[in-house]
């Protein structure tokens, strides 16, 4: 199993079986006979997680135990009824766990923390000589305390958004709305309809229909794209039509705008009760606000949620966590783990909406938030003029651009509390560098949705001793404590709420 690293600008594919050629390859090893031997090979990654989902893509993942260049000797498995039924295989690959209780579930996702936490405790080990974690109070074998996980309140129907696509079902329905099975590769796609799968609320099936007819490849014909749809605690629905628009002209553009609108208030779809309707064009797989604007159809143009004490505005560009009762267990977390007061900065970098900072503006000096989605940033600021919250900036760019130079104004002898909540992909180096880099911040909250591959690269060079070369000249952070937060049942996925002191 492989990663790719960014380091100093450069990608690299970086075998992750083997710790000595992860680390050398960004350069904390110059030597092999640095490495103890006993660990040189921990165990394949990919043992620790059973599959994933993708919208839009091919969901169905195996674990690639080849390295690159290798050819996989696994006949290509071809979908057909006799090995299940379609409804079945989709479940098992969108919610691998969904047999399990969830009693069952919490214990499986408990021990794949632990072995991603000890396999990252063979990394410190390499780096520092020595267990660098070794006056920090620890679970037995782990380079940090290791918390029980914190399950989800919600176990069925928690999603608030889902992304449908739309393609050929198996009976050869040219507009089934679902989730892909097959391969693009073997020419066997399918589109499977999500009625049946545990994290799916009833009402973003309800709203899963199409009226016209789809774009099955970009150069085949046909509009119908992709189908996002939100929900609130209130049962509040916002729907986003992805369309590509082909070669109709701007009259044909509208005529088409007007009829998805009317199927969805006077025609089959009126009974989803929409409450705002979004349109984009694109002839791209994935578009932004930015590249092409959200053009609302009707309703209103926000969503609202309730959390935390506060109401929340939501654009339909702007991320905010898929599990809302869940969410609220992980910045309850969150804020208890940073011990902020009334003396300290909180930095809240990918901030998203900006939740985390806003829920802790009342306990701290004062809150800055960075975050690269623009109609996020403007809802954060929305959020804390509603709620009266007066001690909130928030950035709008690339952390990588805005934090070096926002700590420089900072640079008066605060305290400062960091919390990074990134993407998969992980931090940008130039973020970590900062961060390591500013005395003033002495704690560091960390949450990922993937503990493995990038965050373990994050982890490294917070925790690796001081290194001119890569310009990490700070004292190294100690990983005190680890929490898991269950944001997704009957998934081998959580979140993972790491504490970092120095």
């Amino acid at each position: 199993m492989s990663v790719f690293l960014w380091w100093a600008g450069i990608k690299r594919r970086v075998p992750m079986h083997s710790a000595r050629c992860f680390l050398s390859r960004v350069d904390l090893f110059s030597k092999s006979e640095l490495l103890p031997r006993c660990a040189r090979k921990p165990p394949c990654w990919s043992q620790l997680f059973l599959g994933s989902a993708c919208k839009g893509n091919f969901t169905h993942v195996i674990a690639k135990k080849h390295q690159r260049g290798q050819k996989s000797q696994k006949k290509p498995r071809h979908l057909g009824p006799p090995e299940g039924s379609w409804q079945e295989r989709l479940a098992d690959v969108v919610t691998p766990l969904w047999r399990l209780s969830y009693e069952e579930q919490l214990k499986m996702k408990f021990e794949a923390q632990k072995k991603i936490l000890q396999r990252l405790e063979s990394y410190l080990k390499m780096l520092n000589g020595v267990n660098g974690t070794i006056a920090a109070p620890r679970s037995e074998g782990l380079c940090c305390f290791l918390h029980p996980v914190i399950p989800s309140p919600v176990i069925d129907g928690y999603r608030n958004k889902s992304t449908f696509s739309v393609n050929r079902g198996p009976d050869g329905n040219p507009k089934t709305v679902g989730y892909y099975l097959g391969s693009w590769r073997e020419r066997n796609i399918v589109c499977v309809r999500s009625n049946h799968l545990k994290n799916i609320p009833e009402k973003h099936n309800q709203v899963a229909k199409s009226p016209m007819e789809p774009c099955l490849l970009f150069h085949e014909g046909g509009y119908w794209r992709e189908l996002i749809v939100r929900t609130n605690s209130q049962g509040h629905t916002m729907a986003i039509i992805t369309f590509h628009p082909q070669e109709l002209t701007q009259e044909e553009l509208c005529v088409q705008k007007e009829t998805i609108k009317e199927f969805f208030t006077k025609g089959p779809g009126a009974v989803c009760d929409l409450t705002s309707l979004y349109f984009q064009e694109s002839t791209m797989t994935r578009c932004s606000h930015q590249q092409s604007p959200y053009q609302l159809l009707f309703g209103e143009p926000h969503i609202f949620e309730d959390l935390l004490g506060l109401k929340i505005r939501i654009s339909p560009d702007a991320f905010f966590q898929i599990n809302t009762a869940g969410a609220e267990m992980l910045y309850r977390t969150v804020g208890e783990l940073s011990g902020v007061n009334s003396n300290t900065i909180l930095l809240d970098i990918c901030c998203g909406t900006g939740v985390i900072g806003l829920s802790l503006a009342p306990y701290t000096s004062q809150v800055l938030g960075i975050e690269l989605v623009e109609q996020a940033v403007e809802d954060a600021r929305w959020t804390a003029a509603f709620n009266g919250i007066t001690n909130c900036e928030f950035h709008t760019g690339r952390a990588e651009k805005i934090l070096p130079q926002l700590l420089k104004s900072k640079e008066d002898g605060q305290l400062i509390v960091a919390v990074v909540n990134p993407a998969r992909a992980g931090l940008h180096y130039q973020v970590v560098q900062a961060i390591r880099n500013c005395r003033a911040i002495r704690t560091l909250v960390f949450v990922s949705c993937k503990p493995q591959g990038e965050t373990t690269r994050n982890i490294i060079e917070l925790c690796c001793p001081p290194n001119s070369a890569k310009k990490l000249l700070g004292e190294p952070f100690v990983l005190r404590q680890a929490v898991p937060v269950d944001l997704f049942p009957h998934t081998p996925h959580c979140e993972l709420v790491l504490l970092f002191t120095r």
